[in-house]
């Protein structure tokens, strides 16, 4: 994993900077007594580098729901972290010897409008009653895991290819609302540009999923940046606890990307899945009420059959390129 001097550079170089940083505004006792944000950062980094779905997708539902942590801290939190961790597998990617850096290209366009959506969410959607928001995440969270697993999730293409100007809607219209998703969850953007790259244009799910990565560390850092030093909402608090968590992030998610070139573990997606349903059924029996059940109930519904629809649209696609094409020029399956 270290054989880039260019990303070994970066890891040590950040690893230093967390020592400074640490030894100026945190102590061991504090990193004692918040071991947890570590802890759950190990499966989180490694989730946000081996799926579509950042480390967020993991701390969020742990800190907002389990822990019973105030929601914009826990999506403060997330975006802090993941603009580390996502930004170790992004350097991590991108210095890989097989790279194409034109495959990627599309991202200088991509980061600027879902940004947009990201400042329109800060501004008009934060005062959604808080388990409206909390049932909309683990209803995304657990949809699409369920159906990226189940689904025959699989192209041909390696870069996005814009056609008309009808892609070019569907690209604006999704990374704005990528961006008002992560705007209150810290993560999400990541997901619903997968989703539109696998289905629409075709991508295998490996290029897909590294896309989003970028996408979604370039969104963390804009988001929390914009948190820092225009809403001036971050406290020391959340910073000591960035930096509980900081080292694992910059390892695990690099080392999440590596694992997912190299293989596709069916076992891990599986205990994703099972993580999901646990903690949506936690959500809805620990403190139940109506607004809940009927916010999860229908989130659950529109997004599983969303998912479905657009995930087996891939699927079909590819069956046809198999009746289509001669058995050695079949698409790699992702």
């Amino acid at each position: 994993m270290f054989k880039s001097k260019i990303f070994s550079t970066w890891y040590f170089l950040a690893l230093a900077i967390w020592v400074v940083l640490f030894s100026v505004f945190n102590s061991i006792s504090f990193f004692v007594a918040h071991w947890y944000y570590a802890a759950m950062m190990v499966g989180g980094a490694f989730v946000a580098g081996f799926t579509p779905e950042g480390g967020g997708a993991v701390a969020f539902p742990v800190l907002s729901v389990f822990l019973h942590v105030d929601r914009v801290l826990a999506r403060d939190f997330s975006m802090m972290i993941q603009s580390i961790g996502m930004t170790s597998a992004s350097i991590f990617i991108l210095t890989h010897k097989d790279t194409d850096p034109r495959d990627y290209k599309p991202l200088l366009i991509f980061v600027p409008v879902c940004a947009v959506g990201t400042l329109l969410g800060f501004m008009f959607l934060q005062h959604i009653p808080v388990p409206i928001i909390q049932a909309m995440f683990l209803s995304l969270s657990v949809t699409f895991v369920i159906a990226y697993y189940f689904s025959d999730h699989r192209g041909s293409e390696t870069r996005v290819l814009v056609k008309n100007n009808l892609d070019i809607a569907y690209l604006g219209f999704i990374l704005v609302i990528g961006g008002m998703v992560s705007s209150l969850f810290g993560t999400g953007g990541d997901v619903v540009l997968y989703l539109l790259l696998v289905s629409h244009f075709n991508m295998t799910a490996k290029k897909a999923t590294r896309i989003s990565i970028f996408l979604q560390a370039s969104i963390s850092i804009l988001g929390y940046s914009y948190r820092a030093f225009v809403d001036h909402g971050l406290t020391n608090y959340q910073i000591r606890t960035w930096l509980c968590a900081f080292p694992v992030v910059l390892f695990m998610a690099p080392f999440g990307v590596y694992i997912l070139a190299k293989l596709h573990v069916n076992w891990m997606l599986r205990f994703i899945i099972a993580l999901n349903i646990f903690q949506i059924v936690y959500f809805n029996v620990m403190g139940p009420s109506l607004p809940k059940v009927i916010a999860s109930g229908i989130c659950t519904t529109v997004l599983g059959i969303t998912f479905y629809f657009m995930l087996r649209h891939v699927s079909n696609r590819a069956k046809a390129s198999e009746g289509a094409l001669p058995q050695a020029t079949l698409p790699e399956t992702a």
